[in-house]
């Protein structure tokens, strides 16, 4: 099993549905640096769920006010993580939100997006859940905030991973 965790994302978005936008994206790379960015909405991105921003605590007025255009936040995502492959605890959502910035970006994502959960034999499945929320209480990290959700995740697996470890394949990142 390598030592070192893969690389982690998360994204949070305007609500749920076919016109939610991506927000904000955080990710840690597996030395432990982290990104993290506010999106400003696209002119055509007008779907705000208001419980939704309860969740995430961003109001759509910081993201006009400081969010990042969608090709500044794409062209440094793909920077931090061209050629990897990256997790995520929500596949679904993820991969359509980052394919919604990617095609406002208008260009490419450069890295590939896998479910965390192709990582963890049925011990480390099993035991997810109640290591995550202490790992939440041990990190004392607000939740719902991207990078904050990317850590939370990177070091759960790394509990899983000492706590149930077994044979599983670990797929190499370049």
């Amino acid at each position: 099993m390598p030592d070192t965790l893969p690389p982690i994302i998360d994204v949070e978005a305007s609500g749920f549905g076919s016109a939610s936008y991506p927000i904000e994206v955080g990710l840690v790379l597996p030395d432990g640096t982290s990104y993290c960015t506010l999106i400003r909405p696209e002119a055509n991105w007008t779907h705000w769920d208001e419980s939704a921003e309860k969740v995430h605590q961003v109001s759509r007025e910081t993201l006009l006010k400081t969010g990042r255009s969608a090709s500044e936040a794409a062209r440094d995502v793909n920077a931090h993580l061209r050629g990897m492959t990256v997790y995520c605890d929500s596949w679904y959502h993820d991969f359509t939100w980052l394919s919604r910035l990617f095609d406002a970006a208008e260009c490419a994502q450069a890295f590939r997006l896998e479910d965390i959960r192709t990582l963890l034999n049925e011990a480390q499945a099993e035991h997810w859940y109640a290591t995550r929320m202490q790992v939440q209480a041990d990190l004392r990290l607000p939740r719902h905030r991207a990078s904050n959700d990317a850590r939370i995740l990177q070091a759960t697996l790394g509990r899983v991973r000492a706590a149930w470890s077994s044979s599983v394949s670990q797929p190499d990142n370049a």
